[in-house]
Protein backbone atom coordinates (compact mmCIF):
# COMPACT_ATOMS: atom_id res chain seq x y z
CA UNK A 1 0.00 0.00 0.00
CA UNK A 2 1.26 3.45 -0.87
CA UNK A 3 1.57 6.02 1.89
CA UNK A 4 -0.26 9.31 1.56
CA UNK A 5 3.10 11.08 1.27
CA UNK A 6 4.10 8.88 -1.69
CA UNK A 7 0.71 9.31 -3.37
CA UNK A 8 1.05 13.09 -3.02
CA UNK A 9 4.58 13.00 -4.44
CA UNK A 10 3.51 10.84 -7.40
CA UNK A 11 0.59 13.16 -8.08
CA UNK A 12 2.97 16.10 -8.08
CA UNK A 13 5.11 14.27 -10.64
CA UNK A 14 2.05 13.75 -12.84
CA UNK A 15 1.63 17.52 -12.84
CA UNK A 16 5.32 17.95 -13.74
CA UNK A 17 4.97 15.55 -16.67
CA UNK A 18 1.79 17.20 -17.94
CA UNK A 19 3.37 20.66 -17.61
CA UNK A 20 6.30 19.35 -19.67
CA UNK A 21 3.84 18.40 -22.42
CA UNK A 22 2.24 21.83 -22.18
CA UNK A 23 5.62 23.56 -22.35
CA UNK A 24 6.76 21.51 -25.34
CA UNK A 25 3.52 22.19 -27.21
CA UNK A 26 4.06 25.93 -26.60
CA UNK A 27 7.60 25.56 -27.92
CA UNK A 28 6.32 23.63 -30.95
CA UNK A 29 4.05 26.57 -31.74
CA UNK A 30 6.98 28.96 -31.34
CA UNK A 31 9.07 26.95 -33.80
CA UNK A 32 6.17 26.55 -36.22
CA UNK A 33 5.65 30.31 -36.14
CA UNK A 34 9.38 30.77 -36.79
CA UNK A 35 9.29 28.53 -39.88
CA UNK A 36 11.16 25.62 -38.30
CA UNK A 37 8.63 22.79 -38.72
CA UNK A 38 11.16 20.04 -37.93
CA UNK A 39 11.80 21.47 -34.46
CA UNK A 40 8.02 21.87 -34.05
CA UNK A 41 7.40 18.25 -35.04
CA UNK A 42 10.15 17.01 -32.72
CA UNK A 43 8.63 18.92 -29.81
CA UNK A 44 5.09 17.71 -30.54
CA UNK A 45 6.38 14.14 -30.34
CA UNK A 46 8.24 15.08 -27.17
CA UNK A 47 4.99 16.46 -25.72
CA UNK A 48 3.22 13.19 -26.52
CA UNK A 49 5.96 11.30 -24.69
CA UNK A 50 5.56 13.52 -21.63
CA UNK A 51 1.82 12.85 -21.58
CA UNK A 52 2.65 9.15 -21.73
CA UNK A 53 4.99 9.53 -18.77
CA UNK A 54 2.20 11.09 -16.74
CA UNK A 55 -0.27 8.41 -17.82
CA UNK A 56 2.18 5.72 -16.74
CA UNK A 57 2.23 7.19 -13.22
CA UNK A 58 -1.58 7.33 -13.21
CA UNK A 59 -1.71 3.63 -14.13
CA UNK A 60 0.80 2.84 -11.38
CA UNK A 61 -1.33 4.68 -8.82
CA UNK A 62 -4.40 2.78 -9.97
CA UNK A 63 -2.53 -0.53 -9.79
CA UNK A 64 -1.62 0.33 -6.21
CA UNK A 65 -5.22 1.24 -5.29
CA UNK A 66 -4.48 4.96 -5.09
CA UNK A 67 -6.07 7.87 -6.88
CA UNK A 68 -4.56 10.34 -9.29
CA UNK A 69 -5.40 13.92 -8.37
CA UNK A 70 -5.13 16.51 -11.11
CA UNK A 71 -3.81 19.93 -10.21
CA UNK A 72 -3.78 23.13 -12.23
CA UNK A 73 -1.14 23.27 -14.93
CA UNK A 74 0.80 26.52 -15.11
CA UNK A 75 0.76 28.52 -18.32
CA UNK A 76 4.02 28.05 -20.22
CA UNK A 77 5.99 30.84 -21.89
CA UNK A 78 5.07 31.68 -25.49
CA UNK A 79 8.23 33.31 -26.76
CA UNK A 80 11.96 32.71 -26.54
CA UNK A 81 14.86 34.95 -27.47
CA UNK A 82 15.96 32.64 -30.28
CA UNK A 83 15.56 29.07 -31.55
CA UNK A 84 18.75 28.15 -29.70
CA UNK A 85 17.46 29.73 -26.47
CA UNK A 86 14.30 27.63 -26.70
CA UNK A 87 16.30 24.41 -27.11
CA UNK A 88 18.49 25.40 -24.17
CA UNK A 89 15.28 25.87 -22.16
CA UNK A 90 14.34 22.27 -23.01
CA UNK A 91 17.61 21.07 -21.46
CA UNK A 92 17.08 23.24 -18.40
CA UNK A 93 13.57 21.85 -18.02
CA UNK A 94 14.72 18.24 -18.49
CA UNK A 95 17.31 18.78 -15.77
CA UNK A 96 14.51 20.03 -13.52
CA UNK A 97 12.51 16.88 -14.29
CA UNK A 98 15.58 14.72 -13.61
CA UNK A 99 15.92 16.39 -10.21
CA UNK A 100 12.22 15.84 -9.51
CA UNK A 101 12.44 12.14 -10.44
CA UNK A 102 15.57 11.72 -8.33
CA UNK A 103 13.83 13.27 -5.30
CA UNK A 104 10.88 10.95 -5.84
CA UNK A 105 13.22 7.95 -6.05
CA UNK A 106 15.01 9.13 -2.89
CA UNK A 107 11.66 9.37 -1.11
CA UNK A 108 10.72 5.84 -2.16
CA UNK A 109 14.10 4.62 -0.91
CA UNK A 110 13.69 6.46 2.43
CA UNK A 111 10.22 5.02 2.88
CA UNK A 112 11.42 1.52 1.95
CA UNK A 113 8.80 1.49 -0.81
CA UNK A 114 10.65 -0.97 -3.03
CA UNK A 115 7.86 -1.31 -5.59
CA UNK A 116 7.74 2.43 -6.24
CA UNK A 117 11.50 2.76 -6.28
CA UNK A 118 11.71 -0.03 -8.86
CA UNK A 119 8.91 1.57 -10.88
CA UNK A 120 10.85 4.85 -10.89
CA UNK A 121 13.98 3.19 -12.30
CA UNK A 122 12.42 3.46 -15.76
CA UNK A 123 12.06 7.25 -15.29
CA UNK A 124 15.65 7.59 -14.08
CA UNK A 125 16.91 5.83 -17.23
CA UNK A 126 14.52 7.82 -19.43
CA UNK A 127 15.92 11.10 -18.09
CA UNK A 128 19.44 10.08 -19.06
CA UNK A 129 18.16 9.56 -22.62
CA UNK A 130 16.16 12.81 -22.61
CA UNK A 131 19.11 14.92 -21.48
CA UNK A 132 21.44 13.17 -23.91
CA UNK A 133 19.15 13.78 -26.89
CA UNK A 134 18.67 17.47 -26.22
CA UNK A 135 22.37 17.98 -25.45
CA UNK A 136 23.18 16.54 -28.88
CA UNK A 137 20.78 18.98 -30.54
CA UNK A 138 22.28 21.91 -28.62
CA UNK A 139 25.79 20.81 -29.62
CA UNK A 140 24.73 20.63 -33.27
CA UNK A 141 23.18 24.09 -33.13
CA UNK A 142 26.39 25.44 -31.58
CA UNK A 143 28.44 23.89 -34.39
CA UNK A 144 26.41 25.70 -37.05
CA UNK A 145 26.08 28.98 -35.15
CA UNK A 146 28.07 30.85 -37.80
CA UNK A 147 26.08 29.23 -40.64
CA UNK A 148 22.38 30.06 -40.40
CA UNK A 149 21.61 27.51 -43.12
CA UNK A 150 22.86 24.85 -40.70
CA UNK A 151 19.80 25.43 -38.53
CA UNK A 152 17.62 24.42 -41.48
CA UNK A 153 19.65 21.23 -41.93
CA UNK A 154 19.08 20.35 -38.26
CA UNK A 155 15.40 21.22 -38.70
CA UNK A 156 15.13 18.71 -41.56
CA UNK A 157 16.82 16.03 -39.46
CA UNK A 158 14.47 16.62 -36.52
CA UNK A 159 11.48 16.34 -38.84
CA UNK A 160 12.45 12.70 -39.43
CA UNK A 161 11.79 11.73 -35.80
CA UNK A 162 9.04 9.15 -35.67
CA UNK A 163 6.61 8.56 -32.85
CA UNK A 164 7.39 5.57 -30.66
Amino acid sequence: MLTEKMVDALNSQINEEFYSAYLYMAMAEYYQDNKLPGFASWLRIQADEELGHGMKIISYLQDRNARAIFKAIAEPPREWKSPQAAVEEVLKHERHITSSINKLSDLAFEMKDHATRTFLDWYVKEQVEEEGNITTIIDQISMVAQMPSGLFMIDRELAKRAKH
